[in-house]
């Protein structure tokens, strides 16, 4: 087909894609002829039906030095060159990191999942194992006879098993050391290293490997500490569960950045685990502040908040299964406790509890026991070591003997043993060289195992604190071997405490109650009784073990005898009711009869009396713990408040962040920022007075705050102040040069001066004044002679008294040009003075008149006079106010003046001294 007659007609009434391709490989091919423009209408044609078709497809040819130009030959050389730059300087610094190398390579950790390590300066296999051994030598027949082939099966078994050890586990591997040495490393290098120990401590997080990871966190942060490696530290130490750790990690984290959401995010887990969750939710509401979308923090905090809800206390219907605690609404007291300088005897019960913070919150005592069995690790009662007082004729009653003290809570159960009980184990904290420390284990402060426990040998009283510490952290197995291990000391060491005995029963007696070994606990509370008559806490925990027992009448003897000792034990009441109900269903109406006889107990061990008023050191503690509190819901409040303030001004709501400024202000009043922001809220909303009335209280907390003088200065613009405006503008243009507002404002300002001055200038020129100089007792009238025809000669004193005088004829010589009389007023004029007697006087016009005067009178005579008034004239009020309306011209006779007396040589000043001076008139 010829190329005129390749239409666009021809070509649409092909069959479709496939023809247009067959029709383009065949004009390529040739052999119809070559047709270029036919060739090329049909690769279009065929592009714009199938962009993808693999006919419309060409092969680049590959690039060779002539396709290439001289620029694009350059570029690619250049680059080459940079690359082996680089390289260079790489190998540099990985051969000046050698020291290092070598230290790493020596403590090199081994592969995970392995115990066995080899240096890279060893070799793995040593030459005696690679030699082969010798073939052996073939047997002969008669050997054979001798063989035994149990005897060489069993060699054969233990060879294997010396060859092939069974796996160990991972305790042989080197420890990673936790500190780098990087004294010798230049800063590049500690970033190097530190980037490269926390980016092997993230390979180890991602593996799970968290001890790993904390320790290439450590290193990192030996080397270099960084905000990264200690939150991803704490995360790790979270995983771990070392929960003091990760919270030293947030904190540092804190201090480093406030703010930080991470650290935030992660202290309040923390907080939750370690119980305090009003803490975390605190921390959680300021994650969201700071990112309202981060559903992590939502959803922890909803879960926190319901955890908050239901820890509350609730009713529970009636059930076979009975939970008992003992709460001390009020202080903790300490039980045995030994005065340092009067021996061992009874602490009262008013003192507190080993330091500030035990003593200044209330203590819940939690569950005591359970009759059934429960593992040692899982009881969350704390140590309380039974006061030794708490027999008849000693004052036993404590803070926590209130209405409330024992708090009953009923749940369902479905064991058919009637109820079970728990009591809990008494709590000892002692005080040792005047200093208290709080048995337990949450608390912060160290725990003091000596600390002395009555009249027991020290031995015995280590031993009965580590029994309280082991009860405190829920070890009730390891605490009954303590309790026990000084009870037979006590026996051996002769000694004679029945206090101290019944103490050590009565703790016992708490741990057999929570391993529900109630028949033990029944034998060691009727031994401390047999010690110590109606003693309360043996007696309700016996109660409390022959309840589980569903023994219900010994039960119910033993609360109705804790009841007449103390009224106030709402755990008795309770369980007599609940008894009373069960042996109404099992003996009916005759149930007392079958009752044994209730003992009754003595006046002497009555505790039901007015309950003691706390000692001062307790209501001074709560009154420190109060203003703790009150300062922290402060300094929340005080920063909500802040933001939400900012927050307004963002958004141009300056009423409402006037409000939220001012509510800071009550909660903080010396706080400077606060001011200033507030002073910006009264610019915007025109309130002037207001504006500067906060200006000067922050100037009067913080006298060099730019935004303080600034925000003044505008309010004194808006007050038409132009000289308090512009006063303060230099103060901001003196702290910092390079405020470009302030120039700006400072422009304007100027302006306005001179219009103002101009505006107040009279309308009539003001008439020539003669000077008169007096000498002694001789005046002398000088004027001019048209004053002298119309006789309005002054007399004028040239020893004015007052600034008032000295103004009056400054301006008269100003006025008439009498540059003689202004030098002989001048020359009379203490140096000193001079800015006194001006304060009220001086302006731009006076200033060029003085200085023309020294400049053709003074300059000459007196130069040593000269440079003492320029000395003292910058230094008077609003000097430089006044400066700045000298005329150029003025100004230029200034430079004059400096130019001559610098010229002049003096003993009293240098030129130094006057080129320095000069710096602040021109």
């Amino acid at each position: 087909m010829a190329t005129e007659h390749a239409t666009k007609g021809t070509e649409t009434t092909a069959k479709g894609t496939e023809y247009t391709t067959k029709g383009t490989e065949s004009d390529r091919s040739g052999d119809e002829g070559i047709y270029p423009h036919l060739i090329q209408f049909c690769e279009t044609h065929l592009e714009k039906l199938d962009p993808r078709s693999e006919a419309i497809k060409k092969d680049i040819p590959v690039a060779t030095e002539a396709t290439l130009n001289d620029q694009e030959w350059s570029q690619i050389i250049h680059d080459l060159k940079t690359l082996q730059e680089e390289t260079k300087n790489t190998d540099s610094l990985q051969k000046q990191q050698s020291l290092f190398d070598e230290q790493l390579y020596d403590h090199l950790p081994p592969v995970r999942g392995s115990n066995l390590v080899i240096p890279l300066t060893k070799k793995s296999v040593s030459k005696e194992k690679r030699t082969l051994s010798k073939c052996p030598v073939p047997r002969d027949y008669r050997e054979w006879d001798k063989f035994d082939v149990d005897e060489e099966c069993e060699k054969v078994d233990d060879c294997l098993n010396e060859k092939d050890p069974p796996a160990t586990s991972n305790t042989g591997f080197q420890k990673i050391k936790d500190e780098v040495e990087t004294s010798a490393l230049s800063h590049t290098e500690k970033l190097f290293l530190a980037n490269r120990e926390k980016y092997k401590g993230n390979e180890a997080y991602k593996v799970k490997d968290f001890e790993e990871a904390v320790a290439y966190y450590s290193r990192s942060l030996s080397i270099m500490p960084t905000v990264a490696a200690y939150n991803n530290k704490a995360q790790a130490e979270i995983n771990l569960k070392q929960w003091h750790n990760a919270m030293k990690n947030c904190q540092t984290v804190l201090e480093l950045e406030p703010g930080n959401v991470k650290a935030l995010f992660r202290r309040a887990i923390v907080h939750k685990h370690m119980g305090d969750l009003s803490r975390a939710a605190e921390d959680l509401k300021m994650v969201i502040r700071k990112e309202e979308q981060n559903h992590a923090a939502s959803k922890l905090l909803s879960e926190i908040e319901e955890k908050m809800r239901e820890s509350k206390p609730e009713q529970t219907s009636r059930g076979k299964k009975i939970l008992i605690q003992e709460v001390d609404d009020k202080d903790d007291v300490t039980d045995d406790e030994e005065d340092p300088q009067h021996g061992a005897h009874p602490v009262q019960h008013s003192q507190p509890v080993g330091g500030d913070e035990s003593s200044a919150a209330p203590v819940e005592r939690r569950d005591m026991g359970n009759a059934q069995k429960k593992p040692h690790s899982r009881g969350d009662g704390g140590p309380h070591c039974e006061s030794n007082d708490s027999h008849h004729g000693g004052n036993w009653r404590s803070k926590g003997s209130s209405s409330d003290k024992y708090r009953v809570s009923q749940a369902n159960g479905s064991s058919k043993r009637g109820s079970t009980a728990s009591a809990q184990s008494d709590q000892c904290s002692s005080s040792s060289s005047g200093k208290g420390t709080a048995v337990g284990g949450n608390t912060t402060g160290s725990v003091n195992l000596d600390a002395p426990c009555g009249a027991l040998p020290p031995q015995l009283c280590r031993l009965k604190n580590e029994g309280n510490l082991l009860f405190k952290n829920g070890q009730f197995g390891d605490a009954l071997d303590k309790y026990s291990q000084a009870i037979q000391g006590y026996s051996d060491s002769g000694i004679d405490s029945p206090e101290d005995l019944c103490v050590l029963y009565s703790n016992r007696a708490a741990c057999y109650l929570k391993d529900g070994n109630s028949h033990d606990c029944i034998q060691d509370c009727t031994r401390a009784l047999e010690l110590q008559p109606f003693s309360l806490k043996p007696l309700l925990r016996r109660a409390m073990a022959y309840e589980s027992l569903e023994r219900y009448r010994k039960a119910y003897i033993d609360y109705k005898t804790v009841l007449q000792i103390d009224t106030s034990v709402k755990a008795a009441h309770d369980s007599c009711n609940r008894i009373t109900r069960v042996l109404i269903e099992q003996d009916g109406s005759e149930w007392r009869e079958k009752l044994p006889e209730i003992p009754v107990v003595p006046l002497s061990a009555q505790q039901h009396r007015r309950e003691e008023p706390p000692s001062a050191e307790v209501l001074h503690a709560r009154a420190e713990k109060a203003a703790r509190d009150a300062e922290r819901r402060a300094e929340v409040r005080f920063t909500a408040l802040k933001q939400e303030g900012n927050d307004f001004v963002k958004k141009g709501q300056y009423q409402e962040a006037l409000g939220k400024y001012t509510e800071c202000l009550k909660l903080k009043p010396e706080e400077c920022p606060i001011y200033t922001n507030r002073a910006l809220c009264y610019l915007k909303l025109q309130m002037f007075a207001e504006a500067k009335h906060d200006c000067d209280e922050a100037l009067k907390q913080e006298p060099t705050n730019k935004k303080a003088f600034y925000r003044r200065a505008l309010a004194n613009k808006g007050l038409k102040d132009y000289l308090a405006c512009s006063s303060d503008l230099q103060e901001v243009l003196q702290l910092d040069p390079n405020v470009q507002e302030a120039e700006k404002e400072l422009e304007e300002v100027t302006l306005l001066v001179r219009q103002s001055l101009s505006n107040n200038s009279p309308a009539k020129p003001r008439k020539s004044v003669p000077i008169t100089e007096v000498d002694d007792d001789t005046d002398t009238v000088v004027g001019n002679s048209e004053n002298d025809s119309r006789g309005d000669n002054i007399t004028v004193n040239l020893r004015p008294n007052n600034a008032y005088d000295f103004g009056q004829y400054l301006n008269a010589t100003r006025h008439s040009g009498n540059m003689s009389a202004c030098a002989k007023l001048l020359a009379s004029t203490a140096p000193d003075k001079l800015p006194e007697l001006l304060s009220t006087q001086l302006d731009g016009h006076t200033i060029s008149f003085i200085m023309q005067t020294m400049d053709s009178h003074l300059v000459e005579k007196d130069p040593n006079l000269v440079y003492q008034h320029l000395k003292h004239l910058h230094t008077t009020d609003r000097f430089s106010v006044a400066l700045m309306l000298v005329e150029k011209d003025e100004r230029q006779r200034m430079t004059q003046l400096f130019e001559r007396l610098a010229a002049v040589e003096s003993s009293e000043f240098t030129k130094n001294d006057v080129q320095n001076l000069a710096n602040r008139y021109i």
